[in-house]
């Protein structure tokens, strides 16, 4: 699966050439300052008619109405009804309505991570997709990011997970808690390469300058003995995106922030002709060689491509790389990672 999804995004552009006559109309909600970066994407996609786009501060839509050179829509009913495709960048909290109303006109939908605020939103968001008949993606874009993409044909059965995910503060996506705003691009990935249940989770946050937690650990087991540690903060130093990958035949790094990847392979036969290599003697004598690769990264910009991957899906009636399914997954994880952090808050505070 992991193999074919590497192999389909350069199939999919292949045929989104091939269908440049079959053009979507598709519109904006939000234009702030990820809803930008959406239509300036949408603007170089020509497979898709960028009609325009809503926004309810008055202020910013003029802006980026004039900045731009997109038509800003009076009211969301009026931009749902003049497109195909609705692509919504909106705070979290909004999600769900644009979705739902978007869905009942059954327009197709384009949704930004995480898919909504909560499960029973999510629940309700599923049951209007399926009586709509359309196709929904959520907007996990790490698994576009080209450094992930060179990684999944290296990656087989992992033992042990280790992601960071860490930023500055940004006012920006503190109406929800770390887990909801960073972390769920790691539990996105993590579900991504381990298909197994889920047995245990260990948690704790704390909350510094927001209501929410916005530094956030957890520990996560799964049925076949996978155990993955993950932490996101809002309140670094420094910036850090990486997660490191350890199976049985190697060790593998994933700067998402950088986009570098490096493969460390373990092999028993020792090859001493090669130059990028180390050879370990273990205690019983037993040799093994540990060979260093970084595979070549393409530059892509990760929000086109899924954008053009969305276009793919509906064109084709495939199923969409990120699946609302997908999206609903990581919500429900992330709660459950948020009731296992207020469950710790709780026993410290006794």
């Amino acid at each position: 699966m992991r193999k074919f999804f590497v192999r389909s995004l350069s199939l999919s552009k292949r045929r989104l050439n091939e269908n440049c006559n079959n053009m979507l109309k598709i519109g904006v909600l939000g234009a702030g300052h990820l809803g930008k970066i959406h239509i300036n994407c949408i603007k170089q996609i020509e497979q898709y008619e960028l009609v325009g786009f809503f926004d309810p501060a008055a202020d910013t839509a003029k802006q980026v109405e004039t900045e731009m050179g997109v038509k800003c829509f009076e009211s969301i009913d009026a931009l749902m009804d003049a497109v195909d495709v609705v692509d919504i960048v909106t705070p979290t909290i909004r999600h769900f309505e644009c979705a739902s109303k978007a869905l009942k006109k059954r327009r197709h939908v384009f949704i930004e991570k995480p898919i909504v605020a909560t499960p029973d939103e999510a629940n309700a968001l599923k049951g209007l997709a399926e009586e709509a008949g359309v196709k929904v993606q959520v907007g996990h874009v790490e698994r576009f990011n080209p450094a992930f993409i060179a990684a999944e044909p290296f990656i087989g059965e992992p033992l042990f997970i280790e992601a960071h995910r860490l930023a500055q503060f940004n006012p920006r996506g503190t109406d929800v808690p770390v887990v909801l705003d960073l972390m769920v691009h790691d539990l996105d990935i993590l579900l991504t390469i381990v298909k197994s249940p889920i047995v245990h989770i260990s948690a704790s946050g704390v909350s510094i300058v927001s209501p929410t937690p916005d530094i956030a650990n957890v520990r996560i087991e799964f049925e076949n003995g996978t155990v993955a540690n993950l932490t996101a903060s809002r309140l670094s130093m420094k910036y850090m995106r990486k997660t490191r990958i350890f199976q049985k035949d190697a060790y593998i790094t994933v700067d998402f922030l950088d986009k570098k990847t490096e493969i460390f392979r373990i092999n028993d036969e020792v090859d001493e002709q090669n130059p990028l290599s180390t050879t370990l003697t273990l205690a019983d004598g037993t040799e093994k060689q540990i060979t260093f690769q970084m595979p070549e990264i393409q530059p892509i910009n990760a929000i086109k491509t899924e954008l053009e991957s969305f276009y793919g899906a509906i064109v084709h009636n495939t199923t969409p790389v990120v699946s609302l399914d997908d999206g609903i997954n990581v919500l429900k994880l992330a709660y459950q990672i948020l009731e296992a952090v207020d469950a710790s808050i709780a026993k410290v505070k006794k």
